[in-house]
């Protein structure tokens, strides 16, 4: 089964080549869809260099930045594979994983997984952003009636015919909450698997800040009452 990439960048020249590197080497067979979301560094100018004579790889450009969540719905418009799966260019998610995340899948067990940084090694997690991911997880069970430990994880695979089924609208990071609120209130079981997590900090250019959890906390009310 091929399973399709999607790799949101937004000023991510530092890391890129490297991730990319690490996402080629993973020996399952593969696409990869890198959107650079109007990025203002060098971002465009290298996938563009890391894709010229693949035919694995893909390479979308927004003329304005849109957001995280926007990426994901223009890569997932290209996704040729069966499964697909959102992978972060910050190399805080190993793709080393893949296998883990994509094999429940694969072999027709479950269609949902989320990989969970609380049951994997990690390190490098703000304190107040654990706690609040803690918090976001623990409204997304109750609200739910589930049973996951990591909701706001970068890391969800899923048949690619599902995560067009949800027709996603967030541009921003409460894609997260909104894809894991549609994939439950459609009846899918979350299968949760552990995966390595080595966070970047703020000086490093980590863009997920701790007002945003508000946000999230509307967009899963949103999603349990209204959607």
């Amino acid at each position: 089964m091929l399973l399709s990439v999607i790799m949101p960048c937004y000023n991510e020249q530092a890391t890129l080549a490297a991730i990319i590197e690490k996402v080629r080497a993973v020996p399952i067979d593969k696409e990869i869809i890198a959107v650079d979301d109007a990025s203002s560094d060098e971002t465009y100018k290298i996938l563009c260099e890391l894709a010229d004579g693949d035919d694995r790889m893909t390479v979308i450009r927004h003329p304005q930045n849109r957001g995280k969540g926007a990426a994901v719905r223009s890569g997932l418009t290209r996704a040729r594979g069966e499964i697909v799966i959102v992978q972060d260019a910050d190399l805080e998610y190993d793709p080393r994983d893949f296998h883990d995340l994509v094999e429940p899948i694969a072999t027709g067990r479950v269609n949902v997984v989320f990989g969970s940084r609380f049951l994997g090694k990690h390190t490098g997690m703000y304190f107040w952003n654990a706690i609040g991911n803690k918090g976001l997880t623990f409204l997304t069970n109750f609200l739910f009636n589930c049973w996951i430990s990591d909701m706001e994880t970068c890391y969800k695979a899923m048949r690619t015919d599902i995560m067009r089924d949800l027709r996603l609208e967030s541009n921003d990071f409460r894609l997260e909450p909104e894809i894991t609120a549609k994939v439950l209130k459609r009846g899918h079981r979350i299968f949760e698997v552990p995966v390595t997590y080595l966070g970047r900090t703020y000086e490093e250019g980590k863009k997920m800040k701790p007002s945003q959890g508000f946000y999230a906390v509307v967009a899963l009310l949103r999603y349990r009452l209204w959607d």
